[in-house]
């Protein structure tokens, strides 16, 4: 098992929108199956966030991880939030209940750069997998300073994708 990032950031370095939502919204041409997330998705067993990112799935018209286990790191159960969904709010606990629920995929970390940070500082963040958006945002949440600059990173790999998208992964030490 091996947990795993993918997200996007824009040139000038920003993860979130001044208003705290994905970076990608902010393109006028993403939609849903853009970029490969269902795709990368399809590849995981599980999902893995914080609870800001999570809240938003609540009330969705589509619940977004239909065949994966999810874990939520946060300090109490949002209303409404499914029965089979793991909620914990020690990072450490919940990493023991992700390897306990292994089925033998990866995971999937979706979220912002302190939920990133968190689970790498536990040893436990294998990839970080980046989308530069060819745009500028100027404002909103950077992934530096919160993921720490000491994170080792090994560059993996690197493609083009269409729409003067990169994408950028690496291995994390």
């Amino acid at each position: 098992m091996q947990i795993r990032t993918r997200m996007c950031i824009s040139i000038d370095g920003y993860v979130t929108t001044p208003d705290g939502r994905p970076a990608q919204l902010v393109d006028p041409n993403f939609g849903p199956g853009n970029y490969g997330f269902v795709e990368f998705q399809q590849t995981c067993d599980a999902v893995l966030m914080g609870r800001t990112t999570f809240e938003p799935a609540i009330g969705a018209e589509r619940w977004p991880w239909a065949d994966l286990d999810v874990f939520v790191l946060g300090s109490h159960r949002p209303v409404g939030t499914p029965d089979f969904v793991n909620v914990d709010s020690d990072p450490k606990r919940l990493l023991d209940k992700i390897r306990a629920a292994n089925r033998g995929g990866d995971v999937h970390l979706v979220g912002g750069p302190r939920t990133i940070d968190t689970f790498r500082s536990l040893g436990a963040l294998g990839k970080l997998g980046l989308i530069v958006l060819p745009l500028m945002i100027g404002e909103g949440m950077r992934l530096t300073p919160t993921v720490s600059t000491d994170m080792g990173l090994t560059l993996e790999s690197e493609r083009a994708l269409p729409g003067g998208l990169i994408e950028i992964v690496y291995a994390v030490s």
